[in-house]
This record gives structure tokens, sequence and C-alpha cells, in this order.
């Protein structure tokens, strides 16, 4: 069931400065950024993207326009895909919110994090996750069960989307590190999601690439949801 690759959003000018952007408008990528959309291009080139799906948010839009033009693709805009709504933190230096009691629940317990005049994080994931996985069902609908697709969010909302795949409770997102620029990737199956990255800046992409017709004949007729004993033999 589809193939999904998490992309975050290249380095803002907010996440340079040590600001939470959130839902912050007119948020840009600076110039790091701006390479680490471009990178992408040729980064991913040979991997066939069916569809991207991006978060509403400005430098998520900037990050993948340069690969959907590339491609041709007309990245489509998914809400449930947006950063977290951080409500009166929004906009805040992070060396003042450290300051604050909620700092330590969204640490040690965020499941129970709530966002003053904001979200919580657990419906932020029940969110992304919902999305990701109707999105998901679409594509392979569309596309076949082999098929790859992007989606460009938060580090947040993606280690929540991480945490879910990964069957961990929210409390032990903080544990995943999710970079801007960086991917992860997950393989979706009829039971359960296998994780194959998480925050891979740089690596080899070749495994990405679905096996051709002509070799998936000779093999299984699509991704099984067992995992191999012993361990995979790789790409």
């Amino acid at each position: 069931m589809t193939t999904l690759i998490l992309l975050r959003h290249g380095r803002s000018a907010a996440n340079a400065s040590g600001v939470l952007a959130g839902r912050s408008p007119g948020v840009e990528l600076d110039d790091t950024g701006r390479a680490q959309a471009e990178k992408l291009v040729d980064r991913l080139a040979g991997v066939p993207i069916a569809a991207i799906v991006s978060s509403p948010m400005l430098r998520c839009e900037q990050t993948v326009e340069p690969l959907a033009q590339a491609r041709g693709l007309v990245p489509g805009t998914e809400p449930e895909l947006a950063e977290v709504d951080y409500g009166s933190w929004t906009g805040r230096e992070l060396k003042t919110l450290v300051k604050e009691s909620l700092w330590k629940v969204v640490q040690a317990h965020p499941s129970a994090a709530v966002f003053p005049d904001g979200e919580g994080l657990a419906g932020m994931q029940a969110r992304a996750v919902a999305a990701v996985r109707r999105h998901g069902a679409r594509i392979a609908a569309e596309h076949g069960p082999d098929a790859v697709w992007l989606a460009c969010s938060h580090g947040d909302v993606i280690k929540s989307v991480l945490a879910d795949a990964l069957a961990t409770h929210l409390d032990n997102f903080q544990r995943i590190v999710v970079d801007p620029g960086s991917i992860s990737v997950v393989h979706y199956t009829e039971t359960r999601p296998f994780v194959a990255r998480v925050n891979d800046l740089g690596g080899d992409v070749a495994g990405l690439i679905p096996p051709s017709p002509k070799r998936r004949r000779r093999k299984a007729p699509a991704r099984s949801s067992d995992a191999v004993v012993g361990g995979d033999t790789g790409a």
C-alpha cells in the first residue's frame, strides 16, 4: 500500500534564529533551505514519484516547488499536515519557552501537552496520521500498491507519523530526530508499516525505486506484510 517519503521542509529563517514559527504567515526558506530544496531534485532522480502533497505553510510549498517543477507535478495541499498550532507560543524564542512549565510536559509527556490557545500534540498526531493514511489509500487506488509519494511537512508532525508507524507511544516521539531538509521513509502494507529511513540527509535512494513489472512477476506481486527473519538483504 505505497511507499511514503516524509520530507521536512528546508531550513527557514525562523529555524536559524531560534524562533518557534508555528503557523506564522510568510515564513520563508533561508539560503540553506533553498539549496536543500534544489538538491532534492537530483537526490530523488530515478525515484518515480506518483504524487506530492504539502502542508499549506509557505516554507513547505517552497521546499517542494523545484521537485514538482522537475517532475511536472502539481503539489496537493493538505491542511491536516500543517504545522502544530502552538497558540500563544507562536513566534516566541525557544530560549524563553524553555522556562515555561509546559515545556517539561512537552518533553516528558507530550501526549498530555496542549498549547495555550492552540492544539494538543495528541490531536495533531491523530489528524496527521489520518491524512497520511487517506492519501496513501487514494494513491494506491490510482497508481497501484508500489507507488511512491512524497509528503512535505514539519518536524513535530513528521515525528508523530513516524511514532505511529513504529507503534511507539507519542510520549516517545521526542526520541526521534527529524532535521530540516531530511527525508524519512515508510513502506505501508495491508497489516503494518515498515520504517525504512529516519532523518536521512544524503544517503543512497536506490532502494526506493519499485521493481520493474517483469521482476515483480518473478517475485512477490506486492510488498509483503511479513518481516524477513534474520533481516532483509537490502536493495
